[in-house]
């Protein structure tokens, strides 16, 4: 599997993965487009980083988003991981957040946090985050809707910067 950085004619494939993924909503899918638009159109910001990982003969198996989180000393957000289901339960995802753990210790990050949904579609993400060490720091009940809370997971990370 080969992970490196989006570039523009990219975009429309991930996309379909969001749409084809069966998990977002319409509202949700605008949101990560925006923010790939944001991170295309102003990469000097840096306040998305995303990476694609392909398989095979340039199969998209999935993307992460990640940047830092505002007004913080050295912590990063995990904004979005996708893996494309014909990819699914192959170690993509767990590659994936390997390689932004590895950038942003680079980076000198102290810690990542991902916020996520209660809710039975996203229990395999919510897996692949505690297989990978990360711990649920803080549930916000009923958060997204009610019986859907919101899920606030965190690594410590004590990275060095190279």
């Amino acid at each position: 599997m080969q992970v490196r950085p989006l570039i523009p004619h990219e975009r429309d494939k991930i996309a379909r993965l969001l749409r084809h993924r069966g998990i977002f909503n319409k509202r949700e899918i605008q949101v990560a487009l925006e923010v790939i638009d944001e991170a295309l159109n102003r990469p000097e910001k840096k306040d998305y980083e995303v990476f694609c990982a392909f398989e095979g003969r340039g199969s998209l198996a999935g993307y992460i988003c990640f940047g830092p989180v505002p007004m913080t000393d050295k912590c990063y957000d995990l904004y979005w991981i996708v893996v494309d289901q014909k990819f699914s339960r192959r170690g993509v995802g767990g590659k994936l957040l390997g390689f932004m753990e590895a950038f942003v210790t680079r980076k000198g990050a102290r810690r990542i946090y991902i916020e996520t949904s209660s809710s039975p579609p996203y229990e395999p993400a919510r897996c692949l985050y505690e297989k990978h060490g990360y711990q649920v720091v803080c549930l916000l009940k009923d958060f997204y809707r009610e019986g859907d809370h919101k899920m606030i997971f965190m690594k410590e990370i004590c990275g060095r910067p190279v």
